[in-house]
C-alpha cells in the first residue's frame, strides 16, 4: 500500500472493525448514497448482464471506508490488483458477484468488519459493437456503454432490403447467444429492443427467398418479407400471377432437404379455386408453374430446376 503510513492504517483498521454506527445505520445511509433502484427483477438482469472483462477499468468502493476507494484497471489474465487484497480474478464474472467477492474477502481477512462494495465498469476494455451481416454498412461501432438494439443498427444505416426480421446477438464474454425479433409491428419490436454492451456482437442474417419460375407473369425470387413467412399462392402473386397457357394442375414445389431434393406435386388450379388449402412455403423452396404443353425436357429434373431458380432475378417488394 503506497502513499498510507502504517499508523495510518492501524487507524483504518480500528475505525472499520470498531465504528459505533449500528450496521442498520449504515445499510440506511448507503441506500441513500445508492442511485434509486428499479424493481428486483430489473437489477438482477443488469448485472447477469454485466460481466467484467480484461482491459476494463473498474471503480472499486467500499462505503465509509474512503481509503479502499480506487480505480484499477483488469490485466490481460483477468486479475485486479485491489488495496489489501492483491491480485483478484474477477474477469467473466457479473459486477455484482465481484462485488460480493470483494466483499467476502476483505470481511474473511478482517480488514472491514461488514463491507458494502460497490464496482461500477468506468471503461470498457472493448469499446466497439460490431454489426454485420445484412445492414448498410457493416462495421464495428464505438459505444461507451449500453445501447438499445436499434440504435446500434441505426448506426449501420439500417437494414438492406435482403434482411431476415430477426438479429443473432452474441455477447463480449461468449456466454450468451440469442435471437432478437425484429418484427413489423411496433409493439413487438420496442418489446425485442434489448440491451447491446461495447464488446457484443450483431448478426443480421439474410431473409429468406423464394422462387417463382415456368409459366408466370414474372418469374424470380422474392424476398419472404412477412417475418419470414410465405405462402404458395401468396407467392405466385408476387410473380405477377401465371399465364393462360400455364398447366396449374401440374405445379410442383422443390425443397431441398438434408437427404437431397423432395418433389411435391401441387395441384395450383384447386387452390386459386378455393377448393384446397394454400400451403406454407419455406425459404429456397422452388415454385415450378409448367406450360401446358412442354416445350423440352429441360425442366424435368429438381437439379435443373434449382439452377434456373438461382440464376433468376431476386425482387424485393416494399410493403
Amino acid at each position: 500500500m503506497t502513499g498510507l503510513r502504517p499508523t495510518a492504517v492501524l487507524l483504518l483498521l480500528v475505525t472499520a472493525l470498531f465504528s459505533n454506527r449500528s450496521l442498520a445505520q449504515t445499510r440506511q445511509e448507503a441506500q441513500k448514497m445508492s442511485p434509486p433502484a428499479t424493481s428486483p427483477a430489473s437489477l438482477e438482469a443488469n448485472s447477469a448482464r454485466v460481466r467484467v472483462g480484461p482491459g476494463d477499468l473498474l471503480e472499486v468502493k467500499v462505503f465509509d471506508v474512503d481509503e479502499l476507494t480506487q480505480d484499477v484497471r483488469v490485466s490481460d489474465k483477468g486479475d485486479a490488483v485491489l488495496i489489501f487484497l492483491g491480485p483478484l480474478h474477477l474477469a467473466g464474472l457479473t459486477t455484482a458477484e465481484a462485488q460480493t467477492l470483494v466483499e467476502s474477502r476483505l470481511r474473511d481477512g478482517n480488514y472491514v468488519r461488514e463491507p458494502q462494495v460497490s464496482i461500477l465498469i468506468e471503461e470498457y476494455g472493448t469499446q466497439g459493437v460490431s454489426v454485420v451481416g445484412q445492414v448498410a454498412k457493416p462495421g464495428v461501432y464505438p459505444v461507451l456503454g449500453p445501447r438499445m438494439l436499434l440504435d446500434v443498427i441505426s448506426l449501420a444505416e439500417g437494414l438492406t432490403p435482403l434482411a431476415a426480421h430477426e438479429a443473432t446477438i452474441k455477447r463480449r464474454d461468449g456466454t450468451e447467444v440469442f435471437t432478437a425479433i425484429l418484427s413489423d409491428n411496433p409493439g413487438e419490436l420496442l418489446a425485442t429492443n434489448v440491451e447491446i454492451w461495447p464488446g457484443d456482437t450483431v448478426i443480421v442474417p439474410k431473409a429468406g427467398i423464394v422462387y417463382v419460375i415456368g409459366d408466370v407473369g414474372k418469374p424470380g425470387g422474392f424476398v419472404m418479407e412477412n417475418n419470414g413467412r410465405a405462402s404458395l399462392l401468396q407467392t405466385v402473386a408476387l410473380a405477377a400471377g401465371v399465364n393462360r397457357t400455364a398447366a396449374l394442375s401440374k405445379t410442383r414445389v422443390i425443397r431441398k432437404t438434408p437427404t437431397g431434393f423432395e418433389d411435391m406435386p401441387v395441384n395450383l388450379k384447386r387452390i386459386l379455386n378455393g377448393k384446397s388449402a394454400d400451403i406454407p412455403l419455406q425459404r429456397e423452396d422452388i415454385v415450378y408453374v409448367p406450360p401446358s404443353t412442354a416445350r423440352s425436357l429441360l425442366f424435368h429434373t429438381p437439379q435443373v430446376l434449382e439452377a434456373a431458380a438461382s440464376s433468376a432475378m431476386v425482387y424485393t417488394v416494399v410493403p
